[in-house]
């Protein structure tokens, strides 16, 4: 496709904004050099008690890979991106959700069709100082490293874990990675120089994408920690270890990674000229204020530790030697007063802050449709899922493990974002619990009382209240016949469960990569299939087609209908069970300064400060 001269326009943050349509978040949501007072704490090369340093927490057993072609859960994004970067970005305290121009000197230049975009790089960014570098000098940031890191995603080594993010988008691109499965599959290399009809450099710091139709989720989806950008030469000299040793341009590099256990960044010397956010919404603290005019990042070390259980998480809050923490659901009552959702005055007085968090979250119990026994789309299969659905109490699930704070509502497409039913219930639903509906179903789909049912497996992370949730459920679907096999392991291990299309049912969720319904209706679009983010492998030839049309559609009632429609075909076939949208609890000790909690992006470590001479614990 050779596109004609095209009439620009400029992407303004503003216009990113409308991409969304019109939604808005219901919450707040070892080589050196360079200037050591480039950041906000002291020089590195200081004494370690001079250094500023975060102490933060990981509810989880942590990242698996730090490669960002390889991540896919929240955990490995939230590491990524403080080490690379991708071209645009979301501003720290503005709500609903913007872009700007993060590598890019300024937004992208989008044609009145939408189908061409040109981009500019800012000039002097540089990677980290590295040994895969001649001098172990870290070199500029070129325009072709946009299309090597891209064209990764495309690379069958990478057992196209992250292709769903940018299928069907770039001209020639799918051709691409068709064309050079196939020369690897004969034995021979994978070609990064073969050129991809919609990808045009222009020079060193400007090029041009062309898309294959005008897709509203262009914007967001260049913000996703998957298109972060990375040299080349990091890639060949780690090789197999390129996912221990990530090389970007981020305001911090990784110092040491001790799996499962801890991670640790340093401030990165040499990072450019960038300083902390003088726009914010109105509404935003005045505390917010006392970062202003200081070059990022603030800090000089990061400290990240990992929790798989959430008692030692809380424990180390209350001893001061974690700087804020997410409350775990059997503390929230001694922290927090339920009825006025204000923080308790033992804490007040400790000047401890509370900030609850609405996400955009999508809970689940989610069945694999590849699956003999549970999987299929007969209306015996389907029969069989729904009566799982009906026997599960989602309301005693609420109340006892989340305080009955979440949101419970029918679908995939959570809260806040278009095609989210109204008052929580659609159309389709399994709610409340029905354990005659659900013995109904269970005979139609051939078990009646559960006889002649194997035993179903269900896989989940051992971490937090996991296991008692899974015990719960048990006793649920006892009452209709049906016994449950509880799988008990890591999350690292669950996702390799779930992507090898091992897992026969499992408990998972959802946080939405960019505000619109199309990323959760991603979910079960038929090419996204295990290991990508399809993790139910549902496969449905009208969705499917249904989906692709989405993509392009435009903000408006008829948008609407079509996702309302896509989302009720899905819960009709019932590849999960479910859902809850969570609001997240944070208490944070007053030595964190510009904290305010957000989880629809990840790389804001780089705006926060310490006031190390408040803290309790050194």
């Amino acid at each position: 496709m050779k596109p004609k001269t095209p009439r620009r326009r400029v992407l303004r943050p503003s216009s990113v904004a409308a991409l969304a349509c019109g939604v808005a978040l219901l919450g707040l949501s070892a080589c050196g050099g360079g200037d050591a007072a480039s950041g906000g704490g002291e020089s590195s090369s200081a004494g370690t008690d001079k250094l500023k340093v975060l102490r933060l927490p990981m509810r989880t057993d942590g990242p698996k890979s730090l490669d960002p072609v390889r991540s896919s859960t929240q955990y490995e994004n939230r590491a990524v991106v403080q080490i690379a970067e991708t071209l645009l970005g979301y501003k720290y305290l503005v709500e609903p959700p913007e872009l700007e121009p993060l590598l890019l000197a300024k937004m992208p230049e989008i044609s009145d069709d939408g189908l061409t975009w040109n981009f500019e790089l800012q000039k002097g960014i540089r990677f980290h100082d590295d040994v895969c570098f001649p001098n172990g000098k870290g070199r500029e940031l070129i325009a072709s490293d946009v299309f090597y890191s891209w064209k990764r995603m495309a690379d069958p080594q990478y057992l196209g874990k992250s292709w769903w993010v940018v299928k069907d988008t770039i001209v020639g691109f799918d051709a691409y990675k068709a064309e050079q499965t196939e020369r690897v599959n004969a034995g021979k290399k994978f070609d990064y120089e073969a050129p991809v009809a919609g990808m045009k450099l222009l020079d060193d710091q400007r090029f041009q994408l062309v898309l294959t139709s005008p897709i509203q989720r262009w914007a967001w989806i260049m913000a996703m920690p998957q298109l972060v950008i990375i040299p080349r030469e990091a890639v060949e000299h780690y090789g197999s270890g390129f996912d221990r040793n990530l090389i970007g341009t981020g305001p911090f590099r990784l110092e040491k990674w001790e799996q499962g256990k801890s991670l640790t960044l340093v401030r990165n010397p040499n990072y450019r000229e960038v300083y902390y956010p003088e726009e914010r919404s109105s509404g935003v603290d005045a505390k917010f204020d006392a970062g202003r005019g200081k070059r990022l990042p603030l800090v000089d070390r990061v400290e990240i530790t990992m929790f798989p259980e959430d008692q030692p998480m809380w424990l180390q809050f209350e001893a001061g030697k974690i700087d804020y923490t997410q409350i775990p659901a059997e503390y929230f009552p001694e922290v927090v007063d339920k009825r006025s959702h204000k923080i308790r005055p033992a804490y007040r007085q400790r000047g401890i802050e509370y900030a609850p968090v609405p996400l955009l979250d999508f809970i689940f119990r989610g069945f694999n449709m590849d699956d003999p026994v549970i999987g299929g789309y007969t209306p015996e299969r389907r029969a069989l899922r729904q009566a799982l659905a009906c026997a599960m109490d989602w309301d005693e699930i609420n109340d006892t493990f989340y305080n009955g704070t979440p949101i419970l509502y029918d679908g995939m497409v959570p809260p806040g974002l278009d095609g989210h039913p109204k008052d929580h219930k659609g159309p389709v639903s399994y709610r409340p619990v029905n354990v005659e509906r659900a013995r109904g179903l269970l005979a139609k789909a051939g078990f009646p009382d559960g006889k002649g049912l194997p035993t179903i497996d269900l896989y989940i992370n051992r971490g937090g209240n996991s296991p008692e949730q899974a015990e719960m459920i048990q006793r649920h679907l006892a009452k209709i016949g049906v016994d449950l096999s509880v799988k008990q392991m890591d999350f690292s291990q669950l996702i390799a469960s779930i992507d090898n299309k091992k897992a026969q049912m499992f408990s998972f969720a959802w946080g939405s990569d960019y505000p619109d319904a199309e990323n959760n209706l991603a979910l079960f679009y038929g090419p996204n299939e295990s290991p990508g983010s399809n993790h139910y492998n549902y496969k449905n030839p009208q969705f499917d087609r249904m989906y692709e049309q989405l993509l392009s559609m435009v903000a408006g009632s008829e948008r609407t209908a079509h996702i309302e429609k896509m989302r009720d075909m899905v819960m009709e076939d019932c590849p999960f069970v479910g859902s809850q949208a969570r609001t997240r609890e944070y208490a944070i000790h007053p030595w964190l300064l510009n904290f305010k909690p957000n989880e629809n992006f990840y790389n804001w470590i780089k705006y926060l400060d310490v006031d190390a001479s408040k803290r309790t614990q050194s």
